[in-house]
């Protein structure tokens, strides 16, 4: 009984201290970006539209901002248990470290969950959403929701998108087929259509290429025959980061049967799929800042040197993922790599405690 009571003490603690953290850096990201897209006023877009428009992402920045969250959630919530001395006496009553460290974990888990439910469930859709309405705010009703465009490759085909619409039209569609290295067929349309269950190009022409002479063909509507849905599609234009692990995992997927390099999606999959070990990893490091060699020093001192070991953390992450596209090695080393170190940084410290 007593001893449910301090995991629940020391869970209470730390869960406070890990929320008040990341309403302060929720609430000094939102003042800063505010500010930075005054910039990007037009049209019915104002800045009371800048401000819901940030409102909408909070949800992604809430994820994106968890891991430091975390980290210095636990340094103040353990920090502020050990200047009042509060450890030394649960150790002295003979409580493990171990057991400490499980009394933190617990709300670290309820994090995980609740990060998770996000990455999957709200934060893609937010996102989606914020970006269709501050387009139709600028352009007007029936804006362009991603202006990302780009090259597709699709068997012998490879495919130019200008954008796609908040009602899944596709804009400005370039289609190149080849022979083995021969061009034979170019298709370019105005827009392509998604209806009953396949895509219809309107404003269409299409251009054969012959050995001896070119043909050309315009169509007011045309099949497009292809495997992509207007799902797919979308995965393809949007931002990787934003998207949902079950996205990242169907958009690697898709691109490895076209053949095409998926390390970018699979580096975001293993990011989130991976993140209660990254949370825990971080805990670890934040524990041993209070109850290693640390101990001793000022507790702004050890906030600072935990911000310094998550932004080190993060930038180790950003360095690994291009490597990992050009030494080839997986991305979800590139996650693990940078979570491993941590960990056993601090188990290290945690034993140098005695």
């Amino acid at each position: 009984m007593i001893t449910d009571r301090l995991d629940r003490y020391i869970a209470r603690h730390v869960l406070g201290a890990i929320l008040v953290v990341q309403v302060v850096l929720l609430g000094l990201d939102l003042v800063i970006t505010y500010i930075n897209d005054l910039g990007d006023i037009e049209g019915d877009y104002g800045a009371f539209q800048v401000f819901v428009y940030l409102l909408m992402r909070l949800p992604w920045r809430f994820y994106q901002y968890a891991p430091v969250g975390v980290l210095i959630g636990a340094l103040i919530g353990l920090g502020t248990m050990a200047s009042s001395n509060e450890l030394t006496v649960m150790r002295a009553a003979g409580r493990s470290l171990t057991r400490i460290l499980w009394g933190v974990m617990k709300p670290v888990l309820l994090v995980v969950v609740l990060l998770l439910l996000v990455a999957e469930y709200v934060s893609p859709r937010t996102e989606q959403f914020a970006s269709a309405w501050r387009l139709e705010q600028v352009q007007g009703e029936g804006a362009v929701v991603t202006q990302r465009g780009g090259w597709q490759r699709e068997g012998d085909s490879f495919y130019r998108f200008g954008a796609i619409r908040a009602d899944d039209t596709v804009l400005d569609l370039t289609r190149y087929r080849f022979e083995g290295q021969q061009l034979r067929e170019a298709v370019s349309a105005q827009r392509a259509v998604w209806q009953d269950d396949q895509w219809q190009l309107e404003e269409a022409a299409v251009t054969r290429f012959e050995e001896a002479s070119t043909e050309v063909e315009h169509h007011d509507t045309l099949l497009w025959e292809t495997e992509l849905s207007p799902d797919q599609l979308g995965r393809l234009l949007r931002e990787v980061e934003s998207q949902a692990p079950s996205e990242l995992w169907a958009l690697s997927r898709y691109l490895r049967t076209q053949g095409q390099e998926a390390s970018a999606p699979l580096l975001h999959f293993w990011q989130k799929l991976l993140l209660p070990l990254t949370l825990a990893s971080l805990v670890l490091v934040a524990a041993s800042f209070v109850f290693g060699p640390l101990r001793t020093v000022a507790a702004g001192t050890r906030v600072f040197y935990g911000v310094i070991t998550g932004l080190s953390f993060k930038y180790l992450q950003d360095l690994l993922a291009p490597a990992s596209t050009i030494f080839g090695f997986s991305p979800a080393w590139a996650v693990l790599a940078p979570m491993l170190i941590c960990a056993v940084l601090g188990l290290y410290l945690l034993r140098r405690t005695g």
